[in-house]
């Protein structure tokens, strides 16, 4: 028995699992008769670095690409939220013109894999998760019917895939231990959604909330720490995942700062009462003023 992630399709076919020794025969090219098609019957989950690579491609914030370029769904019955890619109407690809992909340099790793389907997988009682990969054969694709042999392992290596897997891995793999543990964790609040959110696709918000005066306060951390997270997207796209392994697994890899729960507790409380204060005096005045009113 084991447990997998899995990457939703809403195609329907009958996956072989494949060895990354195995040979596969498919060849995509602007000359095949069903260029474009794929891309036509889009339905891509986004993962984080594929979410860098393409704001980057766009020039835009990751705030404006999850605004303009993409569609949240819900990965698990939990509903933790994930993104695909926004499609027209049809169902096709923004990205899509007669020439092909727009993005092609920084397409996802998705549309890279293709027609090879992949998984992570980890059998019962390991702590090891391993990749499955397995072949997608759709009616509309022609590509199988192309002469070509190619090793599964060459043509990740062609499509460029290696670092995406090495980047996306630790993220998948925090996928993989929540679904692995099952009710054990119970449903997460709005804010842990929300939170998860964060961390994972919106590095915008990720990085003013690093920088916000409160983290720094709870977090032992160096200023060395916090120019890379202005500076540099990868650097911190990787300390969200190692966030959300803290804050919603446990695994405590960053330092925290000692008695800061107990201050930020004690200084809510303080903000609490000044509030409390502020309302007990406006409602005098309010009193005081109407009975001026009632007396003129």
């Amino acid at each position: 028995m084991s447990e997998k992630f899995d990457i939703p399709f809403k195609s329907s076919f009958v996956p072989a699992v494949l060895e990354p020794g195995a040979k596969i025969k498919f060849n995509c090219h602007k000359g095949i008769s069903c260029f474009n098609a794929c891309c036509k019957h889009a339905d891509i989950q986004l993962t984080p670095y594929d979410i860098l690579r393409l704001k980057d491609n766009l020039g835009i914030s990751a705030t404006a690409f999850l605004k303009d370029h993409t569609v949240p769904y819900e990965m698990d019955k939990d509903g933790l939220p994930g993104v695909k890619l926004r499609t027209d109407n049809e169902g096709a690809c923004l990205f899509v013109n007669d020439e092909g992909c727009s993005v092609y340099k920084d397409r996802p790793t998705a549309c890279r894999y293709y027609p090879i389907g992949h998984m992570a997988m980890r059998e019962a009682g390991s702590t090891e998760d391993e990749a499955r990969y397995f072949l997608i054969r759709e009616d509309h694709c022609k590509g199988h019917e192309e002469d070509r042999e190619i090793l599964v392992d060459d043509y990740r290596k062609e499509q460029e895939v290696e670092v995406y897997d090495q980047l996306n891995r630790e993220w998948l793999q925090l996928m993989l231990k929540k679904k692995s543990a099952g009710p054990a964790i119970g449903r997460p609040s709005d804010t842990s959604l929300q939170f998860f959110f964060m961390c994972s696709y919106d590095t915008d918000r990720l990085r003013r909330f690093v920088l916000s005066d409160s983290f720094k306060a709870s977090y032992d951390l160096d200023e060395t720490f916090y120019q890379t997270m202005e500076k540099e997207d990868l650097a911190l796209m990787q300390f969200g995942t190692r966030l959300l392994k803290q804050v919603l697994f446990g695994e405590v890899t960053i330092p925290v700062k000692d008695n800061a729960t107990e201050k930020r507790v004690e200084e809510r409380k303080e903000i609490l009462e000044m509030r409390r204060k502020a309302e007990i005096e406006l409602h005098k005045q309010k009193q005081e003023q109407q009975m001026k009113d009632a007396l003129s």
